[in-house]
C-alpha cells in the first residue's frame, strides 16, 4: 500500500505530505481545489510524461515522493533485486524530480533508475483509473491481459509453455529465413568466407604465438643491453678480490674461530650456505652470459611475423586465440552455406513440428480463455444487476488474430503471436433488445464506470498491484447508481488499499478516511492543503456535496443518514 506521499513545487502545490491507510480514502473538495493534482503527482511517481508545466511558478525543481509498504512475495521484489536495487523493512521509496529545463530524475530506495525502471516498478505497485477514455476497458488490446488474469494460474501456467515454444519456433523461423536469402548473395558471402579462410590457414598461426613472439622480439632487441648488464654482474661476483672471493674468505675465518666456540657453528654455516648459492649464482650468470648471441637475422624474422599477424589482428581478433575462433566460426558458416540446401529442409521438418506443438498449446490457450470468458461475463453481469444495469448482457468473444506469424498447417493458416491466436474484445448490449457491440463504440460514461467497477470487482483478488486510484469514475451516475457504485468501491477496498475522488456523497459515506481538499492563499500564492475530516467536519463536507451550495441543517440530516446507512452496510459486508 501507498503509505505516505510528499509533494512539493508541483502545480499549484507548494509543499504537501499525505498519510495514507489501507480500505476506501476519498479525497472531496471545490473544482480546482487540487484533488486531480494529487493524482497527476502519483502518475507522475510511477512513470507518466513529464512536463517543465509541472513545476510550480518561480522554483527549480517539483520533488515527488511516494513510500510504499509491500509484501513479502510482492512479485516487485523480484524485479528491483534484479536490478540490484535492495528491498528493506518491506519498503519501498519511489522518488521523481522534474527540473524547470525538463529534466527528469528518479530513484528507487535512493538508487537512481531510468524512467524505464521506474515506470515497470510503479504500475506494479498502483494502479490508476481515470474517466473512461482512460481505462483499460477502452482499449480492446488490453481486453486479453484482463482476461487472461481472471483465468487465474493454469493459464498462466499454459501461457509460459507456449511462450516458450513460440521462442523456439520464431528463432527457428528467422534461421530459416537467413537460410532463403537471395542465392548470388549467398554465393558472395562464401566467396568472402573462403578468401578470409584462406588468408588465416597461409599464415599458420598456432595458439599464443604473438605473446612469445613478442616476448622474444623484446629480448632480442635488447640482447646487447643483457649481456653488458649481466657481465658486469658475473665480474662483480667472480675474480681475485670480488664478492665470491670475499665470502670464501669469511667462509675460512668463520670456521677457524668455530673451531674455538662451538656456539658460532651455525653462523658458520649459515656463512657456508651463503657462500655455495652465491658461487651456484656466478656460475649460472657465466652460462647465461655465454648463450647470448645477437642475432639480428632472428629479430628481423620475429618482427616480420609479428607484422604479419598484426594485419590479422586489424582484420580478425584482438590475438592469436580469437583469430582462430574466428576461423572456426567462419568454417561453421561456410559449412552451412555450402550444405544450405539440406539445412533448409531440415529446417523446414523441424517448424513444421514446432508449428504443430504451438497450434496444439494455443488451442489449449483458446479453450482455457472460452471457459474464463463465459464465467468473467457471468460475473460481470450478476455485479451489473447490481449496480442497476438489469438487462445489461456482456460478451467476451474470443476471435482468431490477424496480424503475427502466419505458418500454414495443412489447410489451414494459422496466425500465432507471443500471446497465442487469439484475440479478445468485450461486448455489451446494455438495454434489453439491443445487439451486441464493441463496449469501446457504444457505453456511456455512466454505464463505462460501472461495469469498470464490476471488472475491478472481479478482478481486484487477481491482480498484485498495492494501491487502486478511482479519479472520478463515478462521473454521470446519481441516485440508486450512485449508492451502487460506492458499495463497489469500498467491496473492492476491502484487505487492499483504494484511493477514490469522488464528487457524490454517497460514494464520500462509505470512507473509511476521508480527505478534504481545500485551496488557500499564501504569501499572495495560491497552494493546496489537505484536511483530515473526522465526526462533525466529515458529516459538513458531505452536506455541501448533497446541497451543492448553501449547507442546511437538513442537509446535514441528510448526511448523518447517509453515514449511517453507510456504517450499517459495511459492518453488515
Amino acid at each position: 500500500m501507498l503509505e505516505e506521499l510528499s509533494i512539493k513545487n508541483f502545480a499549484i502545490i507548494d509543499e504537501l505530505t499525505i498519510s495514507f491507510n489501507m480500505g476506501l480514502t476519498v479525497l472531496t473538495g471545490e473544482t480546482g481545489a487540487g484533488k486531480s493534482i494529487i493524482i497527476d503527482a502519483i502518475g507522475l511517481l510511477i512513470g507518466g510524461r513529464g512536463s517543465v508545466e509541472f513545476v510550480r511558478h518561480g522554483k527549480k525543481r517539483a520533488e515527488i515522493e511516494g513510500l510504499f509498504h509491500v509484501t513479502p512475495h510482492h512479485p516487485v521484489r523480484k524485479k528491483l533485486e534484479e536490478t540490484g536495487i535492495e528491498v528493506e523493512d518491506e519498503m519501498v521509496v519511489l522518488r521523481r524530480d522534474i527540473t524547470n529545463h525538463g529534466k527528469s530524475i528518479c530513484r528507487i530506495n535512493g538508487k537512481l533508475v531510468t524512467l524505464a525502471i521506474l515506470r515497470e516498478t510503479g504500475r506494479s505497485l498502483v494502479d490508476i483509473h481515470g474517466q473512461h477514455e482512460h481505462q483499460d476497458l477502452m482499449q480492446t488490446e488490453k481486453h486479453l491481459s484482463m482476461l487472461d488474469r481472471f483465468a487465474g494460474p493454469s493459464l498462466k501456467d499454459t501461457l509460459q509453455d507456449y511462450r516458450k515454444r513460440y521462442e523456439t519456433f520464431t528463432k527457428r523461423k528467422n534461421e530459416l529465413e537467413k537460410y532463403k536469402e537471395n542465392d548470388k548473395e549467398a554465393a558472395s558471402r562464401l566467396d568472402f568466407i573462403q578468401f578470409q579462410l584462406r588468408e588465416i590457414e597461409q599464415a599458420r598461426l598456432t595458439p599464443g604465438e604473438d605473446e612469445e613472439l613478442e616476448k622474444e622480439s623484446f629480448l632480442l632487441a635488447n640482447s646487447e643491453k643483457l649481456f653488458t648488464e649481466l657481465t658486469r654482474a658475473y665480474d662483480s661476483l667472480y675474480g681475485e678480490r670480488k664478492a665470491l672471493d670475499w665470502a670464501g674468505q669469511a667462509m675460512a675465518h668463520g670456521e677457524e674461530a668455530a673451531g674455538i666456540d662451538e656456539e658460532l657453528s651455525k653462523i658458520t654455516e649459515s656463512l657456508q650456505g651463503a657462500y655455495y648459492t652465491l658461487e651456484e649464482v656466478t656460475f649460472a650468470l657465466r652460462e647465461k652470459v655465454d648463450s647470448l648471441t645477437f642475432d639480428p637475422e632472428r629479430l628481423n624474422e620475429v618482427e616480420t611475423r609479428l607484422d604479419e599477424i598484426k594485419k590479422l589482428k586489424r582484420k580478425y581478433g584482438q590475438s592469436v586465440t580469437e583469430i582462430l575462433e574466428f576461423a572456426a566460426q567462419l568454417e561453421e558458416e561456410m559449412e552451412s552455406l555450402t550444405n544450405k540446401d539440406e539445412k533448409i529442409e531440415q529446417l523446414e521438418r523441424e517448424l513444421e513440428s514446432l508449428a504443430l506443438d504451438l497450434q496444439t498449446e494455443a488451442d489449449t490457450l483458446t479453450d482455457l480463455r472460452k471457459q474464463a470468458a463465459d464465467k468473467l461475463t457471468d460475473s460481470v453481469e450478476k455485479e451489473l444487476k447490481e449496480l442497476h444495469m438489469k438487462k445489461a448482457v456482456m460478451k467476451a468473444d474470443v476471435h482468431q488474430i490477424s496480424r503475427g506469424i502466419s505458418v500454414q498447417i495443412g489447410q489451414k493458416t494459422i496466425t500465432f503471436n507471443e500471446n497465442g491466436q487469439d484475440k479478445i474484445e468485450f461486448l455489451l448490449s446494455p438495454n434489453a433488445g439491443e445487439p451486441l457491440k464493441p463496449l469501446a463504440k457504444i457505453a456511456s460514461g455512466g454505464e463505462i464506470s460501472r461495469i469498470m467497477l464490476a471488472m475491478k470487482t472481479i478482478l481486484s483478488g487477481f491482480q498484485d498491484v498495492t494501491s487502486l486510484i478511482f479519479d472520478e469514475v463515478d462521473t454521470g451516475v446519481s441516485g440508486r447508481v450512485a449508492q451502487s457504485i460506492g458499495e463497489k468501491i469500498y467491496k473492492v477496498s476491502e484487505g487492499s488499499q483504494v484511493l477514490c475522488i469522488t464528487h457524490l456523497p454517497q460514494v464520500a459515506a462509505m470512507a473509511d478516511q476521508h480527505l478534504y481538499i481545500e485551496k488557500k492563499e499564501k504569501s499572495d500564492r495560491v497552494i493546496t492543503n489537505v484536511v483530515p475530516l473526522e465526526h462533525e467536519r466529515k458529516t459538513e463536507e458531505i452536506a455541501r456535496m448533497i446541497s451543492g451550495v448553501e449547507v442546511t441543517e437538513l442537509t446535514k440530516q441528510n448526511a448523518r443518514e447517509l453515514l449511517q446507512m453507510a456504517e450499517k452496510i459495511k459492518s453488515n459486508s
